[in-house]
């Protein structure tokens, strides 16, 4: 698990993440990142591979299309500590992240942070029951 601090620093760099800041912020990125997964989180957006499922109670929901499959990410959990966190099914997130912590997130996850605020997410509206079809989906194994 990484640091309070290091997570406190990630989200100021993502925060001040904007269409005008771009190169700066890919920049202080590549200190958190590696390349290969920097790039792979911007290829993603660039497919326009984020989808935000909007419900009528203003709850999100995201997906992201990845290469092999479709994987529910969960961002803005609340750690323990207090810091923003995210969760990702795919098994790289259950791999690189949970198991060996060697990575603060997958590429589907950083996605879908920058999607956020490049305003880049695919948005489908969508009523309950399609959202419980999609969740359904979503965790089966």
């Amino acid at each position: 698990m990484p640091s309070p601090e290091l997570m406190a620093l990630l989200e100021q760099v993502l925060d001040g993440f904007t269409p005008d800041t771009i190169d700066d912020s890919i920049e202080k990125l590549r200190f958190f990142f590696p390349e290969t997964l920097l790039l792979a989180a911007l290829d993603l957006i660039d497919r326009d591979s984020v989808i935000m499922y909007k419900t009528s109670w203003g709850r999100p929901q995201y997906e992201v299309l990845g290469s092999t499959a479709t994987y529910a990410v969960f961002p803005g959990l609340l750690s323990p500590g207090g810091y923003k966190l995210a969760y990702c099914t795919c098994p790289a997130y259950a791999y690189s992240v949970l198991l060996s912590e060697t990575q603060i997130m997958c590429k589907h996850v950083l996605a879908t942070l920058l999607a956020q605020r490049l305003s880049r997410c695919i948005e489908r509206p969508v009523s309950a029951d399609e959202l419980a079809s999609i969740l359904e989906r979503q965790c089966k194994v």
